[in-house]
């Protein structure tokens, strides 16, 4: 095996039980074992369980800003965007449904420099969702609210995807995605005859 080959299945090893028992509770050890290593062996692929924990969380952020970037400047409405973006970010939790976990969960134990690192990146993907929501409200698709608690509750529900998603549920991402956005751009008041 090679070393970015070895190096690969410390990193999803890592992911594994980060997701599995949390970041504090994994050790260096925990890891040489599962990846079957001996844990002063694991030191020739990383320097620390930090290094193992960022680049996890970078390869989280890269794979959600890669899947939105395109969809906020290809052409459709605000409502197609959104539906594409819900869309596009179930398919980043469900394929990488361990990783998504650290990186919704387990960032913030990074240190300083390496967490603001992470957060400008969590903030470049929130910008992405924001420019979304103002161009539908700006060309009257949306109606007019707090941007901020709009972009805070699309976020919510498609990130706790995590938490109950099961590649052998009923739902492919895609319709999960649909639903979501049915329920979110709909609301679930009916429709009020007449009046």
């Amino acid at each position: 095996m090679g070393r970015s080959q070895r190096r690969e299945e410390i990193i999803e090893v890592a992911s594994r039980l980060f997701h599995s028992q949390g970041y504090a509770a994994t050790t260096i050890r925990d890891i040489a074992e599962q990846a079957g290593l001996l844990s002063g062996s694991l030191y020739a692929h990383i320097q620390s369980k930090e290094d193992l924990l960022y680049e996890i969380s970078c390869r989280g952020a890269d794979a959600f800003l890669t899947a939105i970037t395109p969809i906020v400047t290809e052409a459709g409405t605000a409502e197609e965007k959104l539906r594409r973006a819900l869309a596009a970010h179930a398919q980043v939790v469900a394929d990488h449904l361990e990783a998504a976990t650290v990186f919704f969960h387990e960032w913030k134990a990074l240190s300083f420099e390496r967490r603001e690192k992470i957060q400008a990146k969590r903030d470049e993907y929130e910008v992405c969702w924001s420019q979304i929501i103002v161009s539908g409200m700006e060309t009257g698709e949306f109606r007019q609210e707090d941007e901020k608690f709009i972009r805070l509750l699309l976020l919510s529900v498609a990130n706790w995807m995590y938490e109950w998603y099961r590649p052998d549920g009923e739902l492919p991402p895609r319709k999960i995605a649909d639903r979501y956005a049915d329920i979110l751009l709909e609301g679930l008041a009916t429709k009020k005859k007449g009046g």
